[in-house]
């Protein structure tokens, strides 16, 4: 079977055919709602007569909200069937897909990698990790003591620092 195409000003004809049903249908359902809001607000909400005296305007205060109170609770009902309701379809969509089966997991292949690798891979090719830690350690020039050269004899040492002359040669040497 071979189908036509359809003409440029059909399509244009028919679109704004399509647009015009469907502007005076929301019109309507907009004429709806506003009736039976009208009607809604008339059942619940008679009009509103103040009274002249004190006791009877508390009376009233105590009505009006012992029925806010009572629409607070409705409301709250509602709100939690409509929180239920919401995980309840995110629960069923969840399912549905599960049993559509789109996404199965694929057998992963065991693959070597060295840590540079890994770190290329995660990163990007733009960053350059390497993880020689040889090569990022400082070089530490060591230093050869001098004290082991001055020592010497050490029992001479100790003899001449021996006695009252030692001690004073020992102050006289720091200062």
């Amino acid at each position: 079977m071979s189908e036509k195409k359809m003409t440029s000003s059909r399509r244009h004809n028919l679109k704004s055919l399509v647009l015009s049903i469907s502007k005076g249908i929301l019109e309507k359902e907009a004429a709806q709602v506003k009736i039976d809001k009208e009607n809604y607000l008339s059942e619940n909400c008679p009009a509103l007569s103040l009274p002249g005296s004190a006791q009877e305007l508390q009376e009233l205060c105590k009505k009006l909200h012992q029925q806010i109170d009572k629409v607070d609770e409705e409301r709250y009902d509602l709100e939690a069937k409509v929180g239920k309701a919401n995980k309840e379809i995110e629960d069923l969509k969840i399912k549905v897909v599960d049993l559509q089966g789109k996404f199965k997991k694929p057998a992963l292949k065991k693959v070597r990698l060295s840590a540079d690798q890994m770190l290329q891979a995660l990163l990007g090719s733009k960053h350059k990790v390497s993880l020689d830690l040889r090569s990022n350690l400082k070089q530490v020039k060591k230093e050869v003591k001098e004290e082991a050269a001055d020592v010497g004899d050490w029992r001479k040492n100790i003899e001449d620092k021996a006695g009252m002359d030692g001690r004073k040669k020992m102050f006289e040497g720091e200062a």
